[in-house]
C-alpha cells in the first residue's frame, strides 16, 4: 500500500523496467483539508517498488508548468511507454490557469532512466477534433473530457485511447473512448471515437487494455453520479468497470461493461507480478462511511469467473 503523510495520492499508472516497478501518480497536499480541492494542485509523483506491496517514494516526476502553458495549473492522468531508442515517454493530461482548468489537454514528457522527466520544445499537444468531440465550447458537462491517455503499440502504430465525450447524444450519457495514432510517439492524428454514446457513462475515465490468462479485457472507471440512462435508474453505484474486446483497437463494446468494485475502490490497474501473476491495484476512495480516503490499495489477484474478470477482496471474490 501506498500511503503518504503529507498528500493524497489517487489516479496513478505503472511502468516496469524489469527491476523495478514504477508506480506515477497524482498528489496534492493534505493541508488543502477539503478533497475536493485537489484537482488544481495536483503534481505527478513518483515511488519504486519491487513487489507491488512495499513502496519508497521518489523525487516528484511532472510539476505544473512555468506561465504561460497549457499545463501551468495542474498536471494530471496518463501513462508511460518505452520507445523504440530506449527512451520513456510519459503522457498526461493537463489544464491551465488562464483557462480556469476547463480545458483539457494532453502531452508529453521524455526520460532516460524513469526519473528524470523533461519537456521538449517542439512536443505535440492534443487537442479533441471538434467535429467528432465535445469540446469546452460545446460542452454539455462541467469540464472537458480530454484526458488519462492510454499508450500501447499496434502492429504498425501506437495507439492512444482517451476519456472524452461525444459531440451528440443525451448530454448525460455522451461518453466514449477518444482514439489517436501516431507513428512514433510524436505525431498525433486524433480519429473517430473507438466506442458510442449511449452507453450509460457520462465518462469513462482512466482507460487500460490488457489480455489476462490470454483474455483481452478492457477497464475504465465511473462514479455512480456519472451514470447514466439505465444504468443510473436500476443499479448507480460506481467503481471500477470491465468490457470485453474483440480487438484491441476497436471498436469497443461498452454497453457490455460490467461493474468489478464498488466505490471504495477507483481507478483499477492490472498489472503483472514477477512470477507472472496479473494482480488488480486500485486507490482507496471512499471508506465505510463515505468518507475521502486517498491512498493505493495492495495488489488483489483477479481470476475469471463465468467468463467475467473478477477481483479477489480479502476473502471475497467480487464477479
Amino acid at each position: 500500500m501506498l500511503r503518504l503523510a503529507a498528500s493524497w495520492v489517487w489516479d496513478f499508472w505503472i511502468a516496469d523496467d524489469g527491476d523495478r516497478f514504477h508506480l506515477f501518480f497524482l498528489k496534492a497536499p493534505r493541508a488543502l483539508v477539503d478533497p475536493d480541492r485537489r484537482h488544481w494542485r495536483a503534481t505527478i509523483g513518483h515511488a519504486t517498488s519491487t513487489d507491488l506491496t512495499t513502496w519508497t517514494e521518489q523525487i516528484d516526476a511532472v510539476l505544473p508548468d512555468d506561465s504561460p502553458a497549457f499545463d501551468d495549473l495542474a498536471t494530471w492522468t496518463g501513462s508511460v511507454v518505452r520507445q523504440d531508442d530506449g527512451r520513456w515517454r510519459m503522457f498526461y493530461t493537463g489544464v491551465s490557469r488562464a483557462e480556469g482548468g476547463i480545458v483539457q489537454r494532453i502531452s508529453s514528457v521524455v526520460s532516460d532512466d524513469l526519473f528524470t522527466w523533461r519537456r521538449e520544445p517542439a512536443r505535440q499537444v492534443i487537442e479533441p477534433d471538434a467535429r467528432r468531440y465535445e469540446t469546452a465550447a460545446t460542452r454539455q458537462w462541467p469540464d472537458q473530457a480530454w484526458r488519462d491517455p492510454w499508450v500501447y503499440r499496434g502492429a504498425d502504430r501506437w495507439h492512444m485511447l482517451i476519456t472524452a465525450r461525444a459531440n451528440h447524444g443525451a448530454p448525460e450519457d455522451r461518453g466514449v473512448i477518444g482514439h489517436a495514432t501516431s507513428p512514433d510517439l510524436e505525431r498525433w492524428t486524433v480519429h473517430p471515437p473507438v466506442s458510442e454514446p449511449g452507453a450509460g457513462f457520462g465518462h469513462l475515465e482512466v482507460l487500460q487494455l490488457a489480455t489476462v490468462e490470454g483474455i483481452p479485457v478492457g477497464l475504465f472507471s465511473c462514479l455512480g453520479s456519472e451514470l447514466a440512462g439505465e444504468r443510473a435508474s436500476a443499479d448507480p453505484v460506481g467503481g471500477v468497470w470491465a468490457f470485453p474486446i474483440d480487438s484491441t483497437t476497436g471498436a469497443f463494446r461498452v454497453t457490455d461493461a460490467y461493474r468489478l468494485t464498488d466505490e471504495r475502490l477507483y481507478v483499477g490497474r492490472l498489472v503483472q507480478d514477477r512470477g507472472g501473476q496479473w494482480r488488480f491495484l486500485a486507490f482507496r476512495n471512499d471508506d465505510d462511511h463515505g468518507g475521502w480516503v486517498g491512498e493505493i490499495s495492495d495488489p488483489h489477484f483477479v481470476q475469471w469467473v463465468d467468463g467475467r474478470l473478477a477481483i479477489e477482496l480479502e476473502d471475497r471474490v467480487l464477479s
